[in-house]
């Protein structure tokens, strides 16, 4: 096993509850995994707390209560810090360790594989629960090295905390690390320049304290609360509205959008289900929204340059904030677009762009990942006939369900490429797969097979499934990271499944069910 966020600390458990022999391999120094390393200002998930947390065990669910709708990093780990602890998980894990290679014995149908502090094991079964935004991007700006202030990435943030008060600071990116931060860099800077290439659509997180009230309504209804969120289209129990967009007057739909406004956050854009399907009915959604941030701009042309014009709301993923772009409003916060003005290079005193310099004391790297593919390159796996992984997804990643990949059997992905992961509720996604993988090693003992491995076939038809479903939707209509479009060189395929998170657990369920269609089932002699 890769990894010791959500994924990693199920599957220990999971699978030492099975009576599997489990190791875990960990390159930071603790659990938690993306929610370890992303400590930057005002780092917070967008999926209420009381969701984002394992189901698997009604004794956790009702013995740990969050204290806002939307948690913190630091509450999230010391969530995970509470279960590792509490299922007694941290002696199946090997910290400080990155695991550099793996390499498939085709004879034996084992893999070998090798750490970074020198240590080799085989095992029968390789689980990768790497994360699919686990993999930090720093863009290669000319003469950053000369740089002669403080850098930060936003992923890799010190555990002390950075003071900025007094300090000249520039924040390069405006995603979801970036939109989150500001706010709180504004505050105590000096001087904040936010050097932003590409716009974001961000919703009010509508974030507050939980009270004792609704703590207790929800752990009285959790078994409830969880059906509804495993049978969703994103993991959590949410109900869109029961007409479509243009069905309803302009005054109804209008207090439709504004229902979900006030309720906060990235289902904005699951307000009708046909949002992300119907360009008429999304365009509805997008001037509902921009009237809203030009609401709280005092200068129309920075709303301008904040308010996305080359996309559908939503086929990004939508941020969440607290006072974003109320934050522009400030006297000591300049909006600078590298897309008119692209940055050229960094010297000794700060950035010059194609038009000005701007002396900064601090630069904040806000600028996002190699999502989905970007972890799994940092590994050598090596499948039959010698062949990389990397080199087999050259063109794009490869794989059946988002679970296996052909050549490289008993190689099983954890929330990756294929499957909906970041379109779903990343925690119960990460129990789904867990479960699945343990149920198909189940099976495999059972039957005296010694492997499963995805056929070609398989492969190339659940490719040719994600990218139908995707092409029916806006999704493909924006240049995002879910296409890899922010990574150089990078293929441009739309590396998820999007037909929903229960849509997508009654496919791999109805292969498991067949005993395990598309898989070949494999005895050593």
């Amino acid at each position: 096993m890769v990894g010791a966020g959500f994924g990693g600390l199920y599957a220990l458990h999971k699978y030492r509850e099975q009576g599997l022999s489990v190791r875990v391999f960990e390159a930071a120094p603790d659990v938690g995994g993306t929610w370890y390393f992303n400590r930057y200002p005002g780092a917070r998930c967008d999926v209420e707390s009381v969701d984002y947390c394992f189901s698997f065990s009604d004794e956790l669910q009702q013995e740990w209560t969050w204290t806002e709708k939307y948690a913190t990093q630091t509450e999230i780990l010391a969530y995970l810090n509470w279960v590792a602890d509490r299922l007694d998980l941290r002696s199946g894990i090997t910290f400080n360790t990155r695991v550099i290679s793996a390499r498939l014995d085709e004879v034996s149908l084992r893999w070998t594989i090798t750490t970074d502090t020198g240590e080799v094991v085989q095992s029968r079964f390789f689980v990768l629960a790497t994360g699919p935004l686990s993999a930090a991007m720093t863009p290669e700006f000319n003469g950053l090295d000369t740089f002669g202030g403080e850098i930060y990435h936003t992923a890799h943030w010190p555990h002390e905390g950075v003071d900025f008060t007094g300090k000249r600071v520039g924040v390069i990116g405006t995603g979801s690390s970036g939109v989150q931060s500001i706010p709180i860099i504004a505050k105590q800077a000096d001087q904040l320049y936010v050097f932003q290439r590409t716009p974001n659509y961000s919703v009010p997180a509508g974030n507050r304290p939980l009270s004792a009230e609704e703590i207790a309504d929800v752990k009285a209804n959790y078994a409830e609360r969880r059906r509804m969120s495993w049978r969703s289209g994103g993991g959590s129990p949410h109900v869109a509205h029961p007409k479509l967009t243009m069905e309803l007057s302009p005054e109804e739909r209008r207090a439709a959008f504004e229902e979900r406004w006030q309720l906060g956050g990235v289902l904005f854009s699951k307000t009708f289900t046909d949002q992300m399907t119907d360009l008429e009915a999304n365009e509805e959604a997008r001037k509902f929204y921009e009237e809203k941030v030009r609401a709280v701009i005092d200068d129309p042309a920075v709303a301008e340059l904040l308010i996305p014009n080359d996309h559908p709301i939503g086929t990004k993923r939508i941020c969440t904030d607290d006072n974003y772009f109320q934050t522009f409003n400030r006297p000591n916060v300049k909006l600078v677009s590298v897309r008119k003005t692209p940055i050229e290079s960094f010297d000794q005193t700060g950035v010059n762009t194609s038009d000005a310099h701007y002396d900064l004391d601090v630069v904040v790297m806000a600028t996002g990942f190699d999502a989905m593919t970007g972890a799994l390159a940092k590994i050598e796996i090596v499948g039959r006939g010698g062949e990389t992984l990397t080199e087999d997804w050259s063109n794009g990643p490869r794989t059946y369900l988002g679970l296996g990949v052909d050549a490289f059997p008993n190689l099983f992905l954890v929330s990756g490429p294929g499957a909906p992961a970041v379109l779903a509720n990343m925690v119960l996604h990460a129990e789904a797969h867990i479960n699945w993988i343990a149920d198909a090693i189940r099976y495999l003992d059972e039957h005296g097979y010694a492997a499963i491995e995805a056929t070609s076939d398989a492969v190339d038809n659940w490719i040719a499934e994600c990218n139908q479903r995707a092409e029916a939707t806006l999704f493909p209509k924006a240049n995002s990271w879910y296409l890899g479009a922010n990574v150089p060189g990078k293929p441009r395929v739309f590396m998820l499944f999007i037909g929903g998170f229960a849509v997508y657990l009654d496919i791999i369920n109805e292969v498991a069910d067949a005993g395990y269609k598309g898989f070949e089932l494999i005895k050593v002699p």
